[in-house]
């Protein structure tokens, strides 16, 4: 047993020694590592794209929208009439001699009926109501839907927003019609792509591809109140009043207008506001928008200066209307309207479109500069009369 216990002895010596020993007791930098195993490569690592599936599959998804929203966008035609000059000079003889109602019916110059190169609609409701844009029917006397299987329509006007240039058509069918499901604009991103449905130049349900090129595009000249989706997806003539789709095929704007002098550049109606609008003109025929009978501009950096504002943010009161929810609520002309509620105001879109947006009787609260100091101020909101502006 005795050898046993002296060779134990003599190997924990060892190992102690190893522990303390200047020679095995070795910085890690120093002591022989195992090879380290190699990195694989990202090629080994990462799964390879194959392009041509990538590009077949959104070919797949784009012609997926077409074929399942095509149904739902309408062609719509108008009939308008225009007094012919020289109508209101009839010799007054003629109508003596034979009489007001042989001279009405036979000699009277009756203005004439002129057929309008027509828009786009999109049908939004298996009852039969449509979405376009107000300056597709403004002044038409007549309103003829077509659909994509050729059937014809006469429409009835439901109402109409010049505002935000929005109308809403119903047609009369013995069965549903096929409508599109309408999305959530507030989701969209920049860089989405977007597929524009729509007859331009008369060229029936045409399909056009881009992204969203910028949201939220406002003073571009088309709607008092402008917020528009900015799209490269191809906008022409006749694409007024057709849908906007993300690539799930549901409604995210209705396109409004081109750059007459741009190519590429097309703007498009948040389908959010235009649920707004078109409720209420379904509701009411009518569109009910908050006022605050005050006359506003934007902010230079030189008004900025004077009136003691350190940045050129917020509106400017130009002038305040006599008994207007303004005067009441003690907004002065000079005033600059830096917040309302919890919305920091920027400029002039914003504002008018913040306010008209309220409920009118509501009571919001105003953060102002007045004389280059802060006040807060609280205002009842107004009803806008139909030809103002908040």
């Amino acid at each position: 047993m005795r050898p046993l216990i002296s060779m134990r002895i003599a190997l924990t010596l060892v190992l102690l020694l190893g522990l303390t020993s200047p020679i095995w007791a070795q910085p890690p930098s120093a002591r022989p590592r195992a090879p380290a195993a190699p990195r694989p490569s990202a090629s080994a690592s990462s799964p390879k794209i194959d392009a041509r599936a990538v590009l077949q599959a959104m070919e797949e998804a784009f012609s997926a929208v077409a074929d399942r929203l095509t149904p739902a966008v309408v062609n719509i035609s108008t009939v308008s009439r225009r007094p012919l000059p020289g109508s209101s000079d009839e010799p007054q003889r003629f109508r003596q001699y034979f009489g007001e109602e042989f001279y009405e019916r036979y000699f009277r110059r009756r203005p004439r009926e002129e057929p309008r190169a027509g828009g786009s609609g999109v049908i939004v409701d298996p009852a039969g109501y449509i979405l376009t844009n107000n300056h597709v029917i403004e002044n038409a006397q007549a309103i003829t839907v077509r659909l994509a299987d050729s059937r014809k329509f006469t429409a009835t006007l439901v109402g109409r927003d010049p505002k935000t240039d929005l109308a809403v058509l119903k047609v009369e069918a013995l069965a549903p019609l096929p409508a599109a499901e309408l999305g959530n604009s507030e989701s969209l991103r920049v860089g989405q792509w977007v597929i524009a449905i729509g007859n331009p130049f008369g060229l029936d349900r045409t399909v056009t591809v881009g992204i969203v090129s910028a949201t939220a595009r406002t003073r571009v000249g088309v709607a008092t109140y402008e917020n528009f989706i900015q799209t490269d997806a191809s906008i022409n003539p006749g694409n007024s009043g057709g849908p906007l789709l993300n690539l799930d095929g549901r409604v995210i704007g209705i396109n409004t207008a081109i750059v007459a002098a741009g190519q590429g550049i097309g703007f498009s109606i948040p389908i959010n506001e235009a649920k707004s609008v078109m409720g209420q003109l379904i509701a009411r025929g009518k569109v009910t928008r908050g006022w605050l009978g005050i006359v506003i501009q934007d902010l230079t950096d030189e008004l900025a200066s004077s009136f003691g504002v350190r940045e050129r943010e917020g509106v400017l009161v130009a002038d305040v209307m006599k008994d207007g929810p303004g005067e009441a609520a003690g907004l002065k002309p000079g005033d600059v309207i830096v917040q309302l509620g919890a919305t920091k105001i920027r400029e002039v879109p914003d504002l008018q479109r913040r306010v008209a947006d309220a409920a009118p009787g509501q009571t919001i609260g105003l953060g102002v500069i007045r004389d280059g100091a802060p006040q807060r101020l609280a205002v009842r909101v107004g009803e806008m009369p139909m030809e103002d502006t908040p």
